[in-house]
C-alpha cells in the first residue's frame, strides 16, 4: 500500500483545522490523503434497541458518515485535485489510529475534539500516538505563521538527528527556512534564576554548545541546498525556549525521545508542554517513523 497522509476527525472545529493543515500537507508531499473517523460504538457491545428496525448504531453511524463526507469535501477544498479517501473504522481512537500509522507518511490530529477525541491535547490520546505511532504526528493547534521558520529542537541524540531530517525535509516541500534550536542550561544551575559561579566560562560552555549543534545538521546542507538552516543555542529550560520560538514560527518539530534537557521527550514534561503551549502547530519525530518521501 502506497503510503499516505491520514487525518482523524470527529465533527469538531479542530478536526477540521486538523483536516486542513493534513491536506495541505498532503499536495506538497504529493500523497495520497486518508480521512479517518474511529467509531467506537461497536465496541460497546450494545444490543438491538427494542421497538426499532435496526441497530443501535445506525443512527451514529449515519452521522459518521456524513462527518466524513464533510471533512472529505473540506480536504478537497482545501487541496483542489488532491486524492482523498473517507473511512469509518471500527475501534477507539487510539487503536485505529496507530494502526493506521503502520503504512503512513505523517498522522495529523486536532488539538481538542468530540467523543474519543475528547480533550485531545491534555488526555491521552494524542499522548499515546504520539509516542508509538510509526510515523511522525502532526498534532494541529496554534496558529502558523506562514511566513515564519521551521522550529526543531536538537538534543544531540539519534532521535533529535530524525526530527532535525524531518524538519528540513519538509522545509524544502515548504519553501521554509529550518531553525535548529538548541536549548541548555549551566551544568551548576541548581535554582530559581539558574545562578552560576562566577569562574565558569560562560563563552566556552556555548562554544561546545555550538559544536554539538553544529554535528545535528552534518551532511544535511549537502543533501538540502536550497534550505537555509539556521543554529540557535539558547540558554533556558528547553519547555520555555521552544515555547518562545513557536510565537512566531509556522511548525514547531521534536523528537520522540532525547537526552539531558529534552529526555524522555514524550513521556516528559518537554513533549507535554509543547502540547499545550505551542503558539503553532507541533509534530513530534520518532526514530522509526516512515516520514515524508526523501527530497524537496
Amino acid at each position: 500500500m502506497d503510503s499516505a497522509v491520514v487525518v482523524g476527525v470527529d465533527g469538531s472545529e479542530a478536526a477540521l483545522a486538523a483536516v486542513r493543515l493534513a491536506a495541505a500537507e498532503a499536495a506538497r508531499w504529493h500523497q495520497p490523503l486518508r480521512v479517518v473517523h474511529a467509531f467506537i460504538w461497536p465496541s460497546l457491545h450494545s444490543p438491538f434497541t427494542p421497538g426499532t428496525e435496526g441497530p443501535a448504531d445506525g443512527g451514529l453511524r449515519g452521522q459518521a458518515h456524513q462527518l466524513v463526507t464533510a471533512a472529505v469535501d473540506e480536504a478537497q477544498t482545501t487541496a483542489p485535485g488532491l486524492r482523498v479517501t473517507g473511512e469509518i473504522v471500527d475501534g477507539a481512537p487510539t487503536a485505529v489510529l496507530l494502526q493506521a500509522s503502520d503504512d503512513a507518511a505523517l498522522v495529523v490530529l486536532g488539538d481538542r475534539g468530540l467523543g474519543g477525541f475528547t480533550a485531545l491535547v491534555v488526555g491521552s490520546v494524542a499522548v499515546t500516538v504520539a509516542a508509538h505511532a510509526r510515523c511522525p504526528v502532526l498534532v494541529a493547534r496554534g496558529t502558523a505563521d506562514p511566513q515564519g521558520p521551521i522550529v526543531v529542537g536538537v538534543d544531540g541524540s539519534d532521535v533529535s538527528r530524525r526530527a532535525v531530517e524531518f524538519a528540513v525535509q519538509t522545509a524544502a516541500f515548504r519553501g521554509a527556512t529550518v531553525v535548529a534550536t538548541h536549548a541548555y542550561r549551566h551544568p551548576a544551575s541548581t535554582g530559581p534564576g539558574d545562578m552560576q559561579p562566577l569562574v565558569y566560562d560562560e563563552s566556552q560552555l556555548q562554544a561546545e554548545e555550538e559544536r554539538a549543534l553544529a554535528e545535528s545538521i552534518t551532511g544535511l546542507t549537502d543533501r538540502y541546498p536550497d534550505v537555509t538552516i539556521r543554529r540557535e543555542s539558547v540558554r533556558g529550560r528547553a519547555p520555555k525556549v521552544l515555547t518562545e520560538a513557536s510565537r512566531t514560527a509556522q511548525l514547531l518539530v521534536v523528537g520522540g525521545q532525547g537526552r539531558g534537557e529534552l529526555t524522555g521527550l514524550l513521556l516528559g514534561s518537554v513533549s507535554r508542554s509543547m502540547l499545550h503551549h505551542s503558539h503553532c502547530p507541533v509534530a513530534v519525530v520518532r526514530g522509526d517513523g516512515v516520514g515524508p518521501p526523501p527530497g524537496g
